[in-house]
């Protein structure tokens, strides 16, 4: 029998069940997956712990990828066997056997394998949202990306590197400074360091156009202290906690500096958009602009100690559940 994970109460990596279902015939507009493998993301642990609100009891995850076995009545445009991968609908793609919605489906070409989707589809269109969407960041713009050896902020900066913008990034350990250097960063600081300090003087004193910042609470100052007069803050991700209420005026006094919290869902709300930023993400893979090779999986019935791994930083890079 098929199994699920789900969460019947807010709280710990402890809350995470693994339970045996009977999934029912897809219904029309709905496409039934078989799921070999599952993205890991750290957004995973904000509506686990309660962070994000949903619904409980509920299932977890947004990302997955794998093989049509079956089609709803009437649902068009998917064939049994066929390659596809999601990160749009209702939280539960920690299963082995889903029904999902064929509009949030997105068919994989043959140069991408359900492993290699579930590792990457999730980031690498935040990636692009972030890069792409949200500025225009030209060949010679310089960027500051913090958690840069971390699933997303790999990505931001193996993408941003091939398109000519310079990268200076920020990691959370010194083990991880390495990885962040190989994947683009021209220099590389600690966390827990002024790392300000050691940007101004890089850049001559002027500072960064574009800060791309994925830890919250625990970096968010220090960053601002990086951008140059009418810089832009991106502030996507909470992982040290969430960001304290800023005033308008200081980013006024900081030299006109804008300040953006995007949602990816926001960006990929319509089936163009959503096949527009998919086709981006695997044409980037192609050309090895960026990778999608995880550095650690887990079994699905693991989940609890992948969560665990996460929180406490000691993941690298794509992660994966599998099936």
């Amino acid at each position: 029998m098929p199994q699920l994970i789900r969460i019947y109460q807010h709280g710990g990596p402890h809350v995470l069940r693994i339970e045996n279902v009977d999934v029912e015939p897809p219904l029309p507009g709905e496409v039934q997956i078989m799921q070999t493998a599952i993205g890991l993301n750290f957004v995973d642990t904000y509506y686990r712990s309660g962070l994000y609100s949903m619904v409980l009891p509920s299932g977890l995850g947004m990302e997955a990828a794998g093989s049509v076995v079956a089609v709803g009545p009437g649902t068009n445009g998917f064939v049994e066997g066929e390659k596809v991968a999601y990160v749009l609908g209702p939280q539960g793609a920690y299963a082995q056997l889903r029904n999902v919605a064929a509009s949030t489906l997105v068919k994989l070409p043959a140069h991408v394998s359900p492993a290699m989707a579930a590792s990457v589809l999730l980031k690498g269109l935040t990636a692009e949202v972030l890069l792409f969407r949200l500025q225009q960041l030209m060949p010679g713009s310089t960027l500051l990306v913090t958690a840069a050896a971390g699933g997303v902020g790999s990505l931001l900066c193996y993408w941003a590197r091939a398109h000519g913008i310079r990268v200076l990034g920020v990691v959370g350990r010194a083990e991880k400074k390495q990885r962040a250097l190989s994947a683009g960063c021209e220099e590389v600081w600690l966390q827990g360091e002024s790392f300000s300090k050691g940007v101004r003087e890089l850049t001559g004193g002027q500072g960064v156009d574009v800060v791309l910042d994925g830890v919250g609470r625990a970096t968010f100052q220090e960053s601002l202290c990086c951008l140059k007069p009418r810089g832009r803050m991106v502030s996507y991700g909470n992982a040290s906690g969430a960001v304290e209420p800023v005033s308008p005026l200081e980013l006024a006094s900081r030299g006109s500096l804008t300040l953006v919290r995007p949602r990816i869902w926001d960006y990929i709300a319509t089936r163009s958009e959503l096949e527009a930023g998919a086709a981006h993400v695997f044409e980037a893979l192609a050309k090895g602009h960026i990778h999608a090779r995880a550095e650690q999986s887990w079994p699905l019935h693991e989940a609890a100690k992948a969560h665990e791994a996460l929180e406490s930083r000691q993941t690298k890079g794509l992660s994966l559940l599998y099936t």
